[in-house]
């Protein structure tokens, strides 16, 4: 364990030391995040699990930046130019930029003017001029013309020497530096059109000629020019005033006003515009880009969570429909274990005949297999089905729930769908898994690729690596925070538990179909595969209701069952009825039991679970209802006021599902009556909200919505409108302001435009 990397962490973080070094002493013996946040909260100082994946990010800087120095070294050292000055400096360095910068004057280098110059021996020249800048160049200079070493007259060889001077003033890592804070704060991000590409980049049409400051530029607008640019349609620029730069330069290298100082002058413009101009320029490139992915997978993660998160149902017995207008609608009942009982297809929207014949299929399903509840996707006839299915008569305590089947059909074309139901179409797998979304989101969704779910921003152009690392984490604490009960989950859940992973997940199915449910967390440790350090990070998470000891149902861990039944002991009682008894439990002095390694905020977390064992973290499920008569966009007129589910949320707003196909996008600008900076701040995916429709675009599929309380009278006169940055129009809606850098149009920008296209699912 490094000690300074614990220090500067800690330092980074503004965490205590030893809080940093007891993280990553359990990080190295390879604890999970979630067990170290919920089982170890006296070592770390109760960390949370944000701030442990910081530790553990911060750390694994560190040491890559390590890596680089320790390769940097051995480089000089196999050319004989580690002096130890270099090397000195080469270990204060604290960052991977400063590094660079004091490793570039020795780098291996192809051959560059400057070599060619040093070749024809000008080397010399160009350390006089440099050295001498209150002096004239012109006598001696004239010693390097020389006819055999190409160096024919005074201006060549003045030429070879500013190529040295400028390949010097570029290797310089205090120029390298003072360049990289410059672009950093003064670069502009621009972007125009390809010529002759027009028409194919008409998405692109609010970036063809448009520019903002890089260092404000949002994450949505990087990413969108990128992308036009990755796709031939535009050219992007992130670069300073020149003259700016320039006479940062001048002033570190430039001293007087001689003939040699006019040399270094010009040798200082031709580094900044052919060298110094196009690094500064990737670095912000690879700068902006860095921000905005970390930007794009912070919204992300942040509505992944809130979709796994999402209330369960619960096991019931639960009728599903995947609608379809051409090809039917896919039933299926399931148990309330989630297991498939039975299939059909029925065709309500295929004449009357078809009506009457699939309204009797439902209701004998429903009779027959005791249905509790019916989940109905929410793509297309989606809505029309659900028509169908409300006028059937069924009873008033039987739901109609409308499911978000996003990712469903990615699922239902899997090797995990094709494992479960190796018999059965895509069809029926993806009316399984709408019905058993409904029963229990988190369960359902592990099963899919985070990215297929659809609730993110540009998830194919951010960084893969940290994109996959940041939804693996918010997918692991998801899981573990509301437990996984061991006999009927999944492996693909179960490979989510800390410890486990998809070879001691699938060991624990196959070991529960072969010797029949679990009775206690300790026959865990007969699984194979599976040890007693996985077995400490899994136990704690892993539900076993029923069994033989009740604290097996609940998170306390195996590790502290001997304290709960020392205090179930101390009260003459035993653990079950310390558990049922809330008046026992009162009279407990959890100080009593504080020992070396147990403290009181585990303590407190023990009793907070025996008074609710297992309990689920997730809010209580609601049934929601679209409003009625309301199934298609053509439904729709500026005005209405309808309740609606927020499905994504995006750095410049959040879409809304109104029950037409078609998600409606309310802008940044209309989530609040007062200002909002983030959308997070104010709406959540699944969240229920009531929204007023602004402006609807039958073609294009578009719908504008606003969440305000009364936006209708929001512009009363033309100076109004002026000051708002708005313009009525016909039906009383109000369209934003067409804005340059992604206004009304921008391509998954601020507002309408290819965001619809981008992120509308249905």
């Amino acid at each position: 364990m490094n000690e300074d990397h614990l220090i500067s962490t800690a330092k980074t973080l503004n965490i205590g030391v030893t809080q940093v070094a007891a993280t990553a002493k359990l990080l190295g013996e390879g604890a999970t995040i979630p067990f170290i946040a919920r089982y170890r909260k006296e070592a770390t100082g109760t960390l949370d699990e944000v701030q442990i994946a910081k530790i553990r990010d911060e750390l694994e800087r560190l040491k890559a930046m390590d890596d680089r120095r320790a390769a940097i070294k051995k480089s000089l050292e196999e050319r004989k130019l580690d002096t130890p000055e270099l090397l000195a400096s080469l270990d204060a360095a604290d960052s991977l930029a400063r590094l660079e910068d004091i490793y570039q004057p020795f780098k291996p280098k192809r051959r560059t003017r400057a070599t060619i110059a040093k070749e024809k021996g000008l080397e010399p020249l160009a350390n006089f001029i440099f050295e001498n800048q209150n002096a004239d160049f012109a006598e001696e200079a004239a010693k390097y013309v020389d006819a055999e070493k190409e160096v024919a007259d005074v201006e060549a060889a003045l030429a070879g020497a500013r190529d040295i001077i400028a390949e010097a003033v570029n290797d310089d890592a205090g120029a390298r530096g003072a360049m990289r804070e410059y672009f950093e704060n003064n670069s502009v991000m621009s972007s125009k059109l390809i010529t002759g590409k027009e028409a194919e980049a008409a998405k692109y049409r609010d970036y063809f000629e448009w520019s903002e400051p890089a260092k404000t530029a949002p994450s949505h607008r990087i990413l969108a020019v990128r992308r036009g640019e990755s796709e031939g349609f535009l050219i992007m620029r992130v670069v300073p005033e020149e003259e700016g730069a320039i006479a940062i330069l001048k002033k570190m290298f430039v001293r007087g006003n001689s003939p040699c100082a006019k040399q270094v002058a010009l040798a200082v413009e031709d580094c900044y515009r052919r060298l110094l101009a196009s690094s500064s320029e990737t670095h912000m490139r690879l700068e902006i880009k860095k921000r905005a992915d970390e930007e794009a997978v912070k919204i992300f993660a942040s509505n992944l969570r809130e979709l796994l998160m999402a209330s369960p149902l619960g096991n019931r017995n639960v009728l599903a429909i995947d609608p379809g207008f051409r090809t039917g609608c896919k039933v299926v009942c399931l148990n309330r274990q989630g297991d498939l009982l039975h299939n059909d297809v029925v065709y309500p929207e295929q004449g009357s005949f078809k009506e009457r014949e699939a309204a009797e299929k439902i209701l004998k399903f429903c009779k027959q297999f005791e249905i509790e509840a019916i989940a109905i996707g929410n793509g297309t006839a989606g809505r029309e089905t659900e028509a169908f299915v409300r006028k059937l008569g069924l009873p008033a305590s039987l739901p109609v729930i409308m499911v978000n089947e996003s990712g469903a059909s990615i699922y239902s074309a899997s090797e995990v769908a094709r494992e479960e139901f190796p018999d059965q179409d895509i069809t029926v797998r993806g009316a399984v898994s709408i019905g058993r979304r409904l029963m229990d989101p988190l369960a359902e969704l592990v099963k899919i690729d985070p990215q297929s779910i659809g609730v993110g921003q540009y998830q194919h152009d951010v960084n893969q690596t940290m994109l996959k690392r940041s939804l693996d984490d918010v997918v692991m604490s998801c899981v573990n925070s509301v437990g996984v009960e061991v006999n009927t989950a999944s492996k693909q859940l179960l490979s989510y538990v800390s410890g486990l992973n998809a070879t001691t997940a699938a060991n624990i199915v196959a070991h529960r179909n072969e010797n029949g449910p679990f009775k206690s967390r300790k026959e865990l440790l007969k699984v194979k595969g599976l040890g007693a350090k996985g077995f400490e990070q899994a136990a704690g998470f892993l539900r076993i209701r029923d069994g033989k000891n009740p604290l097996d149902a609940s998170a306390v861990h195996p590790e502290r069952y001997e304290t709960v039944e020392r205090m179930a002991a101390d009260l003459g009682a035993d653990v079950a009825t310390l558990m049922r008894e809330p008046a026992l439990r009162s009279k407990i002095d959890l100080k009593k039991y504080v020992d070396g390694e147990l403290g009181l905020p585990t303590l407190k977390d023990i009793m907070e679970e025996l008074s609710k064992p297992g309990r689920d973290p997730r809010e209580k499920f609601e049934i929601f209802e679209f409003a009625e008569g309301v199934h298609k966009i053509e439904d729709l007129h500026e005005g209405m006021r309808l309740p609606g589910i927020v499905t994504n949320v995006t750095a410049f707003g959040a879409f809304v599902d109104i029950g037409v196909h078609q998600d409606g996008l309310v802008h940044v600008s209309e989530l609040s009556d007062t200002f909002v900076k983030d959308a997070a701040e104010v709406v959540k995916p699944q969240q229920k909200v009531s929204v007023y429709v602004l402006e609807v675009d039958v073609p294009r599929k578009r719908i504008s919505l606003s969440m305000k309380s009364n936006p209708q009278k929001r512009v009363r006169s033309a100076g109004d409108m002026a000051t708002q940055g708005r313009r009525p129009q016909q039906g009383g809606g109000f369209k934003p302001r067409r804005e340059s850098g992604g206004g009304f149009n921008s391509p998954f920008g601020n507002s309408f435009g290819d965001a619809f296209d981008k992120f509308s699912k249905k």
